[in-house]
């Protein structure tokens, strides 16, 4: 397994303003099978982010979003409501439709995290919306030399995280203490992605050969999964690591819906204008 792409994301704005970095979902890098979209955000200045996101609908895949700093409060149509504070992993099923706001709080000196959507297969596509408040006290903190993982989906040396998955992917977040050596596991068969969000890491690139790649980089790996050993830099490093196993379904995107077909997509228009979602 090795690195065969680097994207450095491109400069975005979502909800009413909030001013973000989308590292996937670009022209650049449209999608990694199952994964649609991530978006980074990180801003010290309230004002990149204060508006937040005020209502909107989602349907056919999940939203995970992971705070690393700062405090966003969630409602959503289903009756659904919590405060995501720094730590913390909410996991939105959108399924069959749901409606929700994400409004920042401001804690701290800034407001720092991911969001990543997650598709769901076909047969999924209309499950019923609910979400997970995966709480900080819940997430399994694995103690390695030189490096501390936070499991947040998936298995990673022995140990499982606590997010209920549809669609099987992992993701951890993993810190190294400049200069240490840590393995990337990667599950045979998934597709797979590492976010360099602070620091950064030596990695191979294939042929035998291994190059820097400095934050904010997003990292795409190939080689059919596996363990890959990467270094951190003088630095250290803070990776967000994510995989999946890919869907191979076609995808039908219009904005906050993604569906198969262009046929679902305007039923789900349809839905959302006749006040079918949530329920």
């Amino acid at each position: 397994m090795h690195i065969v792409k680097t994207s450095p994301g491109l400069p975005a704005t979502d909800g009413a303003g909030v001013q973000l970095t989308r590292m996937i979902g670009t022209p650049q890098l449209d999608m990694i099978d199952p994964f649609l979209m991530l978006d980074r955000f990180d801003a010290d200045d309230p004002g990149a982010y204060i508006a937040g996101f005020p209502e909107h609908p989602h349907r056919g895949f999940e939203t995970v979003t992971i705070m690393l700093e700062g405090q966003l409060r969630h409602r959503d149509s289903t009756g659904g409501e919590g405060v995501i504070g720094a730590g913390d992993v909410q996991w939105m099923t959108a399924g069959r439709g749901i409606i929700h706001s994400e409004m920042p709080e401001i804690i701290g000196p800034g407001m720092r995290g991911f969001q990543l959507w997650v598709n769901l297969p076909a047969a999924q596509k209309m499950a019923a919306p609910g979400y997970q408040d995966i709480g900080r006290d819940t997430i399994p903190e694995i103690d390695l030399p030189g490096a501390k993982v936070r499991l947040i989906a998936g298995s990673y040396a022995g140990k499982a995280g606590p997010a209920v998955t549809r669609t099987p992917v992992g993701l951890y977040l993993a810190f190294l203490e400049p200069g240490a050596k840590f393995s990337v596991v990667v599950p045979e068969g998934h597709n797979g992605f590492i976010g360099i969000h602070e620091g950064s890491v030596t990695a191979p690139v294939g042929a035998g050969l291994e190059r820097e790649i400095k934050a904010p980089t997003l990292a795409v790996l190939g080689g059919g999964g596996g363990e890959m050993a990467i270094t951190a830099g003088a630095g250290g490093a803070s990776l967000f690591i994510a995989h999946g196993e890919p869907l191979n379904e076609p995808v039908a995107r219009y904005g906050p819906f993604v569906m198969n077909t262009r046929d679902e997509l305007v039923q789900a228009v349809e839905d959302f204008q006749a006040g079918r979602f949530g329920t």
